[in-house]
């Protein structure tokens, strides 16, 4: 298995932040909008994503997170792995909510999400923010704002690496290993 680095510490803070800007400038400020972080790499996304809004923009942005499996058409992906809190404290209620995931891949889980989220109530609007767009989309599903463009085979396996979860950050791709199926 070869592996190798996409994106460094500084290449994904400039992404986050330059995301942030594009959110900004599509919504005129950042009132009205809540970042919902897809479990579990895309939840620390979304609470960077919200500190670049919160410091250009001023004023608090509310996070919350999601884990969508038991909404998936395709169990097998999540099986035998444990459920990870799903905590969205604020009302979606007529709100513009972004899904904030790492990667995007075949687009599953994101539509799973959409699907969940609908347990919370009736955004305004749902977009969709990634560090990671690696295509290979199975679902007309599509990223509003993307950190990278990124493609990809499919024996490939893309990595986003967190500070808080895996000790670093970081973005690899592993060619030759057992592909995860239907992020």
């Amino acid at each position: 298995m070869v592996e190798r680095s996409l994106l460094s510490e500084e290449e994904i803070r400039r992404a986050l932040a330059r995301i942030a800007h594009q959110v900004l400038e599509q919504s005129r400020g950042a009132e009205d909008v809540v970042l919902i972080g897809i479990q579990r790499r895309g939840v620390q996304m979304a609470r960077r994503l919200a500190e670049n809004l919160e410091r250009f923009e001023g004023g608090k942005v509310e996070v919350g997170s999601l884990d969508p499996r038991l909404y998936r058409d395709d169990p097998e992906v999540a099986a035998g792995k444990p459920l990870l809190p799903t905590e969205i404290p604020f009302s979606v209620e007529g709100r513009r909510v972004i899904l904030v995931d790492d990667v995007l891949y075949t687009g599953r889980t994101v539509r799973a999400a959409m699907d969940a989220l609908r347990d919370f109530g009736r955004p305004s609007s749902i977009q969709v923010a990634v560090l990671i767009d690696r295509g290979h989309r199975e679902l007309p599903i599509r990223a509003d704002y993307v950190g990278k463009n990124i493609p990809t085979a499919r024996d490939e396996d893309v990595r986003v690496l967190v500070s808080e979860v895996d000790g670093r950050d970081a973005v690899l791709i592993r060619r030759g290993a057992e592909v995860r199926q239907g992020r």
